[in-house]
Parts: structure tokens; sequence; C-alpha cells
């Protein structure tokens, strides 16, 4: 089978196809970072929003580093498939908002000019939390982070999403041109005021001019995304030919829950994502707090300490009763640092998020979750656990996830087969790592780093105490002895609850 997904002609009757016509829809969004997440997500929402009430709202997709994505997008008219799987079932559709694809080492100038034009009404961005090159102690720029170290050297020709955001903006300003809303799509702590920051601190040193413009002139709506999207495989392309009668080399496979909660802050006009069902608040940090503490902090936990027990997947770490034990109480644990939100049951999203990790259906890799630890944990672990010891609470759903990652940063699981962290400051860690001669020195140290653990926390010497020693078990007796002795004092100390309360 060597046809290419070109059109949406001639596919089987049970795939959905775009309900509008694509000549018609100009482009008035760039997206930097075009992949399996964004296909399966904002690009889904625009596809809706196109087909209830049309407009110039279709996407360029941008990629900074890989020039493979977009020559496969290219290559079939932008148009792909994403198959959303679900316990009660699968469909797939075909996606036609994304008009074309771009890559910064090859058409920079192609790039360059779709965010100066007046027809660019929003630039989105899902590069994972440690594209932006965020310094987490000041909110502003890592000048280590390759890429901004890069725009500071050559600030005309910038490499990081940062700098050609930068480099865009002034340019419209100079002609006159109304700055777009940047909306931010990742897994970061107040997103939008978060990458405000990131473009005025770099701003400050290479175009002074522009730091005011950007703070007070530039929309940056913050955003909450979810939608469990595992990276795209071989066999994601070949069940997806099977179904389409073609190869789609942009296929992606994902869970059928999907959400987008959006702050309602585009000055210049927006599709009308809520025909696909996108919420508008004034206010999104509850949501996003909700989903990183609970979703991403269960998720990174499951994810540390299954992978070093062997489990590849997370549906078959949720198949081990002692590890599904541990993410019903990190859940349960994570809940209770959460102000109320209107109109959300937090027990009930547990059950729901216990649910979707344990589908069946979507093989997510647990390797895949624990990639960038460092710059996960703050807001995911940390930012929970000193809020549970400043009341009084106890922590040991999140020693227990620290511990998990601890053990995690040698490299090596249960069974002793080998691995390489991914992660962006794999040196710093592995030095850490391999200075310390116990797991309270192991702890110690890795708890020290300020851009990691909120000072507060790491003086709190019964918190460190209460990691060290989850960390010391999974040194000395292995990560499956350590999640089943965990899961037996869990599950002790919810017995005892339940009786007090009766």
């Amino acid at each position: 089978m060597t046809a290419l997904l070109t059109s949406a002609d001639g596919l089987p009757a049970g795939v959905r196809r775009p309900q509008y016509d694509r000549s018609r829809c100009g482009t008035g969004i760039v997206h930097i970072g075009a992949g399996a997440f964004h296909r399966a997500h904002q690009a889904v929402y625009t596809d809706d929003a196109l087909a209830d009430s049309g407009g110039d709202w279709r996407i360029l997709g941008v990629s900074l580093r890989s020039r493979e994505t977009a020559e496969r997008l290219n290559a079939q008219d932008g148009l792909f498939s994403v198959t959303a799987r679900g316990v009660e079932g699968s469909e797939t559709r075909i996606i036609g908002s994304l008009a074309r694809a771009c890559d910064l080492g090859n058409q920079r100038a192609a790039i360059e000019e779709a965010l100066t034009a007046a027809a660019t009404r929003i630039v989105s961005l899902t590069i994972t939390e440690k594209g932006y090159g965020i310094d987490r102690a000041t909110g502003g720029i890592d000048k280590a982070h390759p890429a901004i170290a890069r725009d500071l050297a050559q600030p005309r020709k910038p490499h990081s999403a940062a700098g050609l955001l930068l480099a865009a903006l002034a340019k419209r300003r100079t002609r006159g041109v109304a700055p777009f809303a940047i909306v931010c799509c990742d897994n970061l702590p107040h997103n939008g005021a978060m990458l405000r920051d990131l473009l005025a601190g770099l701003a400050a040193h290479v175009a002074p001019q522009m730091e005011a413009h950007i703070r007070e002139q530039v929309p940056f709506p913050s955003t909450m995304v979810d939608r469990i999207t595992p990276a795209a495989t071989a066999a994601t392309k070949d069940k997806a030919a099977a179904v389409l009668g073609c190869r789609d080399e942009a296929a992606v496979e994902c869970e059928s829950f999907r959400q987008w909660v959006i702050e309602d802050d585009f000055p210049l006009g927006r599709p009308r994502w809520e025909a696909g069902g996108a919420i508008f608040t004034t206010d999104v940090r509850p949501y996003e707090t909700m989903k990183l503490r609970m979703l991403n902090g269960a998720h990174s936990m499951l994810a540390y300490a299954g992978f070093v027990a062997g489990h590849a997947l997370v549906r078959d770490a949720m198949a081990d009763a002692d590890l599904s034990a541990l993410v019903a109480r990190h859940l349960a644990a994570a809940a209770a640092t959460l102000a109320p939100l209107p109109g959300m049951d937090c027990n009930a999203y547990a059950e729901s998020l216990a649910a979707r990790f344990a589908n069946p259906h979507i093989a997510h890799e647990t390797a895949q979750i624990a990639m960038d630890g460092s710059e996960k944990l703050p807001q995911r672990i940390f930012a929970p656990a000193l809020l549970a010891r400043q009341a009084g609470a106890g922590a040991e759903a999140f020693a227990f996830a620290a511990a998990a990652w601890m053990r995690y940063l040698l490299e090596r699981r249960d069974d002793a087969s080998r691995y390489v962290l991914s992660d962006p400051r794999a040196d710093a860690l592995r030095a850490a790592v391999a200075a310390a001669r116990s797991a309270e020195h192991i702890t110690a140290r890795l708890l020290s780093f300020a851009w990691l653990c909120p000072p507060a926390l790491a003086q709190d010497a019964a918190w460190a105490a209460a990691v060290s020693q989850r960390l010391a078990t999974m040194l000395e007796n292995g990560m499956g002895a350590a999640i089943a002795q965990e899961a037996r004092e869990a599950r002790a100390f919810s017995r005892g609850r339940r009786k007090c309360a009766s």
C-alpha cells in the first residue's frame, strides 16, 4: 500500500471528513510545534470551528527542529487522521484545519513572513515545558538554554520560539500591524503570564524598546489543555492504513476525552472553538492547577515507579493493583490541596482519570511521560507537597512520587536493564546522584536545587526524611517491593481514616 492520504475523497464511509471547503478558508493561525499533541487537540478544535462557522482560521504549522514532520504533512496537503480510542470504541476522522507546515531550518523566510502578516491573528505553541528556555527561579530567560543563548548572541536570526515571536512582534509594531494573541498550550503554571515574562525578559536583553509593548499591548491568554496522546509509532500508521485504505504518515491516535479551557482575550478575533467543546473563562488558573496536580502529578508518579518496575505502558502499570491504589491515593492527596472549583467534583474527576489511565486501547509509554522530569516536577509534585505540609497534612503521596523520580535518575530498572535519562538538566542530575553516598545524600543534593524544589520545602526535615526513607527502600529492595510496601501503608491508613469517621 503506497498511496498517501492526499484527499478526503474516496475514503471509507465510516471515516469522518472535514465538513467545510478548505479552499475557502484562509490561514489565520501560526502554530509552533506541530507534533502529535497539537494535531490531536488544537487542530481538532479548529477543524470543528471551521465546520461550524468557517472563517480564515486555518493553521500554518511550524517545526523548530524537525524537517520530517513538515515534509510528511505537506506531502499530504496538510491532511492527517486522528483516531480517538475509548473503552466504548474508536472513531477515525480526517482533519483539514492545517494548511501547510514549515521547518525553521529550511523555511525561515516563510515562517517570518507568516508571523508578520496581518492575516495572522493568533500564534499558539506546544513545544513542551523544556522548549521555552524559562529560568524557573526568576520566571525570565534561562541564558544557559541553547536556543536562548544563540538568540542572545545573534538576535537577528532567532532560533528559540521566544526569539521568533519577539522579532515578529517588533516588525509588526514597526509596520503598524496589531500584535497577535500568543497562546501557550503546554503544561506550565499560569502559562500566559509565564510566556509574557519570558518574552519581556528576552526583550530586555536584545530589544529594550519592546519590553513595555509586550507587557502592555500583547495578549497572552492562559489555557489548560488535556488529551492523552501517545507518541506516534509505526503501529499507529499501520492501524490508520487499515482503516483508511491508504498510508497516513502523519497519523495520530489519542484517547476519546479532550478538554480545552481558555481565557477569552483575543482582540483580533478567534475561531469559534466552543463548537468543539472548548470552555472560555476569565480565569483559567483553577482548572490548570487541578489538572497539573491531579492528572499530571499522578501520571508522573505512575510513570517513574511503573517504568523502573518494568511496566512499559501506563495501562499495564494500572493493571498492577498496588500501583493503581497509589494512583488513587495521589489523586486524593492532590485534590486536598485545591481550592473548591464551582461545578467540579474532584472525586468524580479522580475516578475519570483512573479510568483514562487504564484505557486498554491507548498504548501510552511510561518512558514518554517520564521525560524532562526536572521541568515537570516543580508544579506537579513539589508545589502541592509544600501546600500539604503548610496545611499540616501528610505528604506521603508526594514524597513517594519524588523518591520514584530520584530512583529513575539512576538509569537502571529493577531488572538491571539500562536506559538513558532524557532531561534538559541530565548532566547536573547525573552528577548529583553520582556524587551521593546514600539515599539521604541523594535526596539532600537534589532538593537543594532551587529551580526544582521550593526552599521552604527543601528545608523541611520531616519532608526530606519521608522522601529519603522511600528512596532507601527502592534502592535496597527494588521498586516493586517499594510499591507493595507503600500500597500496604496507604491501604492501612485509609482503613484507619474510615474507622475514625464511623
